[in-house]
Formats: C-alpha cells, sequence, structure tokens
C-alpha cells in the first residue's frame, strides 16, 4: 500500500514538474522555434519556392540554400513543451554590429585596396536583424549567422572599394587619387552595400538593415602628400571657376550691347520705314500728282528754314 501510495506520488510530482516545466511565453520582441528531437517542427515548402527570398538568389545558389520552412511561434502565450522538445527563443530587435568585430581578431579598421593600389582603412557598422521567413538557415544554416554575413559583407565591400569609379571616371583615372571618390560617395556606397547584401536573408537568415560605412582612411604616410593635392586640386577648381563667372560675365555683357545697338538702330530706321509705307499709300491713291504735291508741302518748311537762316546770315 505505501509503494502504491509512493508511487502515486511520484508520478503525481513528475507531471507537475512537467506542466510548470512546460509552460512558457514569447516576448513581445521575440519569436520561439520549438525542436522534436533534434528536429524543429517544419512546414510545407522551402527557401527556394519562397516568393521573396527565391527570387534573391540565383539558380546555383537556390540548390545551395534551399531551407526547409519551419514554424515559428509568435508572441505571446503561454504554450506548453514536451521535456523531449527545446525551445529557441530568437531576439528579432535590429541589432548593430562594427564591421571590424572579430571573434577571433582585434583591430580598429577593415583594410581595403582601391583601384589605385592604396591601401585604405575602413571602419562602419552594420545594422541587422533575424529573417521571420527563414529562421531555420538563422538557426541551424551556420554556426554563426552574425559571423557569415558581416564576412559575406567585409568581401563585397572590398570588391566595390577595389572597382569604384567615381561621377567623372576619366578625370579620377587621370588624377589617380580613388580615395577622394570614395570619401565623397559615401552614401552611395552605403545604398550599394544595402542592395548587395539584401540575399543574406536567403542565405543566412539575416536581413540587412541598414549598411554605415563612416570613414575611409588612407595611410598616415600618405595622407599629407593627399591634403597636397587636393589644396592643388581646390585651387585649380577656383581658378576655373573664377574664370568661367569672368567670361560669363563680358558674354553677358557684349549681348547687352548687341541688343542696345540693335534697339538704337531699330528707333533710327522705325521713321523711315513709316515714311515709306506713307508714301507707298499716297502713289497708290493719287499716281504721280499726289506724290508730287505731298513732296512740295513737306519741302515747304525746309525752305522757310532756309529763306531764315539766310536772313539771318
Amino acid at each position: 500500500m505505501l509503494l502504491l501510495l509512493g508511487l502515486c506520488l511520484g508520478v503525481g510530482s513528475a507531471a507537475l514538474l512537467t506542466l510548470l516545466c512546460g509552460v512558457y511565453t514569447i516576448g513581445p520582441t521575440e519569436r520561439g522555434v520549438l525542436v522534436s528531437l533534434g528536429r524543429a517542427q517544419r512546414l510545407e515548402g522551402f527557401t527556394a519556392d519562397d516568393p521573396v527570398l527565391g527570387d534573391l538568389l540565383t539558380d546555383e545558389e537556390k540548390a545551395r540554400y534551399n531551407y526547409p520552412n519551419i514554424r515559428v511561434i509568435p508572441p505571446g502565450g503561454p504554450y506548453f513543451k514536451w521535456p523531449w522538445q527545446k525551445l529557441h527563443r530568437i531576439d528579432m530587435t535590429i541589432q548593430t554590429t562594427d564591421i571590424t568585430w572579430d571573434p577571433e581578431v582585434s583591430q580598429h579598421a577593415i583594410e581595403a585596396v582601391t583601384k589605385d593600389n592604396l591601401t585604405v582603412a575602413v571602419t562602419g557598422q552594420i545594422r541587422w536583424r533575424p529573417c521571420e521567413r527563414n529562421l531555420y538557415a538563422y538557426l541551424f544554416g551556420v554556426a554563426d549567422p552574425a559571423v557569415h554575413v558581416l564576412g559575406y559583407f567585409i568581401s563585397v565591400l572590398r570588391d566595390r572599394i577595389a572597382t569604384f569609379q567615381g561621377d567623372n571616371p576619366e578625370h579620377a583615372a587621370a588624377e589617380g587619387v580613388s580615395i577622394n571618390d570614395l570619401r565623397k560617395n559615401l552614401s552611395s556606397i552605403n545604398r550599394y552595400m544595402e542592395e548587395s547584401c539584401r540575399k543574406t536573408a536567403a542565405r543566412y537568415g539575416i536581413e540587412l538593415d541598414a549598411a554605415l560605412i563612416t570613414t575611409i582612411d588612407p595611410p598616415s604616410d600618405v595622407d599629407e602628400a593627399l591634403a597636397s593635392i587636393n589644396t592643388t586640386q581646390n585651387q585649380v577648381a577656383a581658378a576655373i571657376s573664377q574664370s568661367k563667372a569672368d567670361a560669363d560675365q563680358k558674354l553677358k555683357m557684349a549681348e547687352q550691347a548687341v541688343q542696345i545697338a540693335e534697339n538704337r538702330a531699330g528707333a533710327e530706321a522705325a521713321p523711315l520705314v513709316e515714311l515709306g509705307k506713307t508714301l507707298a499709300a499716297i502713289h497708290a491713291t493719287g499716281g504721280r500728282p499726289a506724290l508730287d504735291a505731298y513732296l512740295r508741302n513737306a519741302s515747304l518748311p525746309l525752305r522757310e528754314k532756309a529763306a531764315q537762316t539766310v536772313i539771318n546770315l
């Protein structure tokens, strides 16, 4: 009897403990994935078939990164799991990682080589978060998704720096100073990196929220030389701008002088044109006699003026 009572108490305690330990909740910024005996609870379909993630991959990448869809537990609860099930909690908030972060190496900047073989130091951050549509890749696809996505980001960034051309490639190539173009176009480089790294959601289960490359600096031994080159370029640009402004001003003054001359010529020619029209109208209506009469009448004031001039003399 005592044995039976102890057995019942043991079973009851185990059941109560299982019930208490099996109840869980998921926070508002979390997602959950249950694994039963090492296998995540799966849904139908794979990454390559996803209408969003599948478009990010090439045909070759679809074969390599074709992860299964798994059941994602949304925020809320309480939920229950059995003792043989393991719960994975995923923080879905946006995280910021410095591009110099490496679990095995301590470094202050990332080195990259420009198209004119200048080694530069790059610093910045990336903002990322787990991709809810591909949590299988985030949890089980790679050992450390953050390390993988950061390595992928750095490789794309180095390729971009090595092949970057500014707004005027011929001018930049003639000067041989690509660092100037890189510094002037940090925003466009960041946009390029964000677009180029969109496929990390399908490959590693990480969505890149933003790329924040902040500085691209040359080595200290060539920084002074670059400063001198930049100063010279600024002086040349200022001289060209001043010359262009002076030329534009002179051209404007010449245009105004031409316009004034044209107006004066038009003013002097206008009475003659009107006189010609008047004489043509008189000749058309009265013929030659009318035109001769008009000329006699028009010459009377001139004759009187001439007579007065003779008398005064």
